[in-house]
């Protein structure tokens, strides 16, 4: 026999131990925010990685762990609360009324005796800190299981880690929904006609969500994510929850499944998400939770930016590139979602150049492109500022969209005139000329109506008897005044200005009236 000198079987030692090491002596920034997060529940964040560290078998499940818990910051669950204006609490549940107009119509009435009531957070209940290391170790192992089905074995561990893997779908209470649809599907496999197609698989649990859950707008004043308990228990819910609801019975059975999303329509009022997925070459393809399968979803609206949630931090995401001192709008402040626009739409990238005419605060290195969207300007997308150049600089944006870059201060500040973006990436500013006048009759305005489970724009005729209010863009909406409408009659307005972006509306009404220009054939153009 050929004896092993001593230096190499030490080197064989310092390499097993070293790999043999319980890999919970690893560390990253990361992982120590999130333990700092989670105070005393960090030991059980750590009897994850360590029940995975004691089986060699199981390095593939300790990266899953090591993947979920570095990835855990933040994500929570918030209670919230109806208050009034005095912070008093208002007791108003949306389902005591039987559709959307008598809850909206009961909510306005209770409005009009107390002022203004509203959702603010009462309590905010962050993972890291209430999560058990029995729900998390139970949630890898059964995914893990989950993507061992025939249909699941071709996708790769960053996906799997991505859209299979976490607990949660967005802002939900966690739950163990896991086992509950793994048990209500277990007769999938023996019901497919190709075990390998996860479409196949996608519709047929879809097909059967949509026999027992359902859209109902009563929950778009519904303060919370619904929970899988709250949905057995409803049977109805927001976009949001039916987007969630896929992800759950559709993820517990191997088949990897996203949320994509609009933060504002473009054209419309409101927000959406959908569900998106991967068919058997790798191709999203896009369907809606409990309402439409692969192959059968369409979205009709405009878009300006989609996005897709990701469990995972994206280090490029604005959140984590600005500067701490620097804040961010709604939900683009958030770090968690990743840019798809262009899965599903033509996109360009595109600059403007910054106008000496609005001025710009202090300490500010981004610039936000907001489009119009139930009476306010929202902000969709981000882009940097070139100070060397003196422009903003955006990527992966729809075109043929009315939008107005800002700056953002606490709230949105305009940067610059809003413009229409044509699909060469071109802005088209559009600039009132007060100096150039017009007389114009108006015929109709727009409403805002929910079709399936978004909303929608359609033309809607003058109330009578009703008082208009007309509007142009200078900076500010300013008012050319109100007519009152009568049966069968245009609403007349004189000294229009020309080239100015207009805005019609019900005076003191709801806002949801769209923008628009007048061409120069006397058309309005609605944007």
């Amino acid at each position: 026999m050929k004896r092993i000198s001593p230096i190499v079987l030490l080197s064989f030692i310092v390499f097993f131990v070293a790999c043999n090491q319980p890999t919970k002596e690893y560390t990253s920034e990361k992982l120590e925010k999130v333990y700092e997060e989670a105070g005393d529940n960090k030991a059980e964040l750590e009897k994850v990685i360590t029940h995975y560290s004691e089986k060699q078998e199981d390095s593939l499940k300790l990266k899953a762990a090591y993947f979920l818990i570095e990835n855990m910051l933040e994500h929570s669950y918030a209670k919230a609360k109806l208050v009034d204006t005095t912070k008093q609490i208002v007791s108003f549940d949306v389902l005591d009324y039987e559709n959307y107009d008598q809850m909206v119509a009961a909510w306005d009435s209770v409005e009009a005796k107390i002022g203004t009531i509203d959702f603010v957070r009462d309590t905010l209940i962050y993972d890291s800190q209430v999560l058990t290391a029995d729900y998390i170790i139970k949630n890898i192992d059964l995914a893990f299981q989950a993507w061992q089905k025939p249909w699941a074995k071709k996708l790769s561990f960053d996906k799997f880690c991505e859209y299979i893997l976490p607990y949660r779908g967005s802002n939900e209470p966690a739950e163990d929904w896991r086992s509950y649809f793994l048990e209500e599907y277990s007769w999938l496999e023996d019901s497919l006609k190709d075990v390998t197609d996860p479409i196949e698989v996608t519709k047929l649990i879809n097909t059967n969500l949509k026999s027992w859950f359902s859209f109902d707008a009563r929950l778009y004043r519904h303060p919370t994510d619904l929970g899988l308990k709250e949905m057995l228990d409803l049977k109805v819910g927001r976009c949001e929850d039916m987007t969630n609801l896929a992800i759950y019975a559709i993820r517990a059975n191997g088949v990897p499944v996203m949320s994509d999303y609009v933060t504002h329509w473009p054209n419309t009022g409101n927000n959406h998400a959908w569900n998106s997925t991967y068919d058997k070459e790798g191709n999203v393809v896009i369907f809606m939770g409990a309402e439409a399968n692969p192959g059968d979803y369409h979205l009709n609206n405009k878009k300006a930016k989609v996005y897709r949630k990701t469990f995972s931090i994206q280090d490029n995401s604005l959140a984590e590139i600005k500067p701490e001192y620097e804040e961010a709008p709604g939900w683009l402040a958030g770090n968690h979602f990743i840019d798809v626009t262009a899965e599903y739409i033509p996109v360009v990238d595109f600059s403007i150049k910054l106008n000496d005419n609005f001025e710009m605060p202090d300490s500010v290195n981004f610039a936000y492109l907001t489009v119009f969207n139930s009476g306010k300007w929202e902000a969709t997308a981000w882009g940097k500022i070139d100070f060397d150049k003196k422009q903003l600089d955006y990527e992966n944006v729809g075109t043929e969209i009315a939008f107005m870059p800002c700056f953002y201060n606490d709230s949105l500040i305009p940067a610059n005139y809003p413009f229409i973006l044509d699909s060469l990436g071109k802005a088209n500013y559009i600039v009132a000329d007060t100096s150039n006048t017009f007389d114009y009759s108006f015929y109709s305005t727009t409403k805002r109506i929910i079709i399936k489970t978004t909303d929608e724009i359609r033309k809607a005729d003058f109330k009578e008897n009703t008082e208009y209010e007309l509007f142009y863009w200078d900076k500010k909406w300013v008012s050319l005044g109100t007519q009152l409408s009568e049966k069968d009659k245009a609403l007349e307005f004189k000294n229009l200005p020309k080239g100015a972006l207009f805005w019609l509306k019900i005076k003191d009404g709801k806002d949801e009236e769209r923008i628009f220009t007048i061409n120069e054939n006397g058309e309005q153009v609605w944007w």
